[in-house]
């Protein structure tokens, strides 16, 4: 059977877990930019390899949610968060240990990497979305995403005290570390298997389910705005330290400004979550891509100075994963939620492609030119195409047909 909704002070216990998961595994991912340079300087291997490493871990992550989803689908959320949580703490930990690029690539691209697609946002949100009433979905997905935007926060400066304070190899074993208090939230969160049918409908296998999602436009456009978004996160993510580095700014600034991204994510996503119950979920979405090429296009035209980086990355905070409520609340209203966790994890997918390439191109674009201008260029071209991307969607369940 489904899990059943939770009420009262349970909606809060299960917000705060799946929150507080998201913070501690999205907050380690987030910052492992200020470990680009060290890393770099420790094995000589170059900006180009190490954003290769960081590139395949943002594709792995994508790659791992729609099989984790498929699996917390069919046997409950709990299993899959705990071991997600291990793998992130795993790969984290050995990663100062490597000195090759495939060192690197397992360590932080798959371990790290695929442990937060299993302790990620597609079994994350699927899970609260069934054990949260549908009037507040909305908000509570808005809440949980915000988790991840105050892990960010939170660890971005804690990763660079500890740097200052350690070095930063054990400066990111500590970090590892802090990942496993999400281990509680797994049994929290644990929920059912989720493979009964809706409510005068016979049961459609997660097969069945995913055919019927690649057959709507919809979703398809959905998915193809969400590239898009994984482009943009990805680069800001990994290479925004580079870009404050190459306009001679000192560390402190790098590590604010994720800070100031994750702090301003907080109130976009929050703001998103309660929008999202308002209006359409379609244009929110547009909306958000429009402003995003808006906000580079007026940095790229600004003075580099440690004001404007903050208030850059402020403005690209209010945007920067305030995209995850309505996508989820559109997969949501699309199919429901038996399958959401499969479905929202292939949405992901195209995310993190996009991502892979967010991240790879950056490190590729500055050491073929010195400068990331290029791939600002890129990323106001795709944020302009992915706002008019969202027009034709329509917000409309889909019929489903029973499997055979």
């Amino acid at each position: 059977m489904n899990s059943k909704p939770a009420h009262g002070v349970a909606v809060w216990l299960v917000l705060l877990a799946a929150a507080g998961t998201f913070a501690l595994t999205m907050g380690t991912r987030q910052t492992m930019g200020l470990f680009l340079s060290p890393l770099n300087t420790a094995t000589g291997l170059g900006v180009g390899s190490i954003s290769l490493a960081f590139a395949f871990g943002q594709l792995w992550w994508g790659l791992t949610q729609p099989f984790a989803g498929a699996l917390a689908d069919r046997v409950g959320a709990g299993r899959v968060l705990f071991v997600g949580a291990l793998l992130v703490a795993l790969g984290t930990f050995i990663t100062p240990l490597m000195t090759s690029t495939p060192g690197l690539i397992f360590s932080i691209g798959v371990l790290a990497a695929g442990g937060a697609g299993m302790a990620g946002p597609a079994v994350l949100m699927a899970a609260t979305a069934r054990m949260i009433p549908t009037s507040r979905r909305g908000m509570a997905t808005g809440i949980v995403n915000a988790g991840g935007s105050f892990g960010q926060f939170l660890m971005a400066p804690i990763a660079g005290a500890l740097t200052v304070a350690l070095g930063w190899a054990n400066a990111m074993q500590v970090l590892a570390l802090l990942v496993l208090l999400a281990l509680p939230a797994a049994f929290l969160l644990r929920g059912a298997p989720s493979q009964a049918a809706v409510a005068g409908q016979a049961p459609v296998s997660t097969r069945a389910a995913i055919r019927q999602a690649l057959r709507t436009p919809s979703y398809l456009l959905l998915a193809g705005g969400f590239f898009v978004c994984g482009f943009h996160v990805a680069f800001l993510a990994t290479h925004l330290p580079g870009v404050i580095a190459a306009c001679g700014l000192p560390l402190q600034y790098a590590a604010w400004s994720l800070a100031m991204l994750g702090l301003f994510n907080i109130v976009g996503s929050i703001a998103m979550g309660w929008a999202v119950g308002r209006w359409r979920m379609k244009s929110l979405l547009s909306l958000v891509y429009a402003a995003r090429a808006l906000a580079v296009l007026v940095f790229l035209l600004a003075p580099k100075n440690g004001v404007a980086m903050l208030l850059f990355a402020a403005v690209m905070g209010l945007t920067f994963l305030s995209t995850v409520p309505p996508t989820v609340g559109l997969v949501a209203k699309f199919f429901g939620t038996t399958h959401m966790a499969t479905l929202f994890g292939l949405v992901m997918l195209t995310h993190q492609i996009g991502g892979f390439l967010g991240a790879w191109l950056g490190g590729r674009m500055f050491e073929a030119t010195g400068s990331y201008d290029a791939v600002w260029t890129i990323d106001i071209a795709l944020a302009l195409g992915a706002a008019l991307l969202h027009m034709p969607i329509r917000e409309v369940p889909v019929l489903r047909r029973a499997s055979v």
